[in-house]
């Protein structure tokens, strides 16, 4: 396995469409494996292919440890409620906002075995599965927000 490069918001990249895989190959599998060290290494509990230069329909999700969900090719589709909370970003160090989210999502994707599986989320899960969603979609958090936030590490740092 391996760290990968994040790329950060002033990428263009982060803006594109992430395309399809068509089929989960060696290539795929260590890309999650990669993916999952890399949010890892980084603090994060869920990074988009496309966070590290990889325009390909993958995600990897961990909001409870050593639980790593693995998509691809996720979509929602069902979503219920409302929620506004917290939100940050691997590719946005140091920007913070309280996004407008569903309070609950169903998404149907394939593992890596490429398999169909359907997960159901609630708060931070449902953040998640929004956030690295958008993010196939070329959108980011800051799209969504209800009202920017300061830095919650900000004081930590001095």
């Amino acid at each position: 396995m391996a760290i990968l490069n994040l790329i950060f918001e002033d990428d263009p990249m982060l803006r594109r469409v992430s395309r399809p895989v068509e089929a989960v190959t060696p290539r795929i599998e260590q890309l999650l494996d990669d993916m999952t060290e890399t949010m890892r290494a980084n603090n994060g509990c869920g990074l988009a292919a496309v966070q590290v230069g990889v325009l390909r329909r993958v995600v990897v999700i961990e909001v409870e440890p050593g639980e790593v969900l693995e998509l691809i090719n996720p979509r929602i589709i069902a979503w219920s409620g409302h929620q506004e909370e917290q939100e940050g970003c691997l590719s946005l160090p140091g920007k913070w906002g309280k996004t407008k989210r569903p309070a609950a999502v169903v998404v149907r994707a394939e593992d890596r075995t490429g398999r169909e599986i359907e997960v159901r989320g609630d708060g931070l899960l449902c953040r998640a599965l929004c956030h690295e969603i958008d993010h196939l979609d070329g959108k980011l958090f800051t799209d969504v927000l209800a009202e920017p936030l300061d830095d919650p590490q900000k004081d930590k740092k001095r």
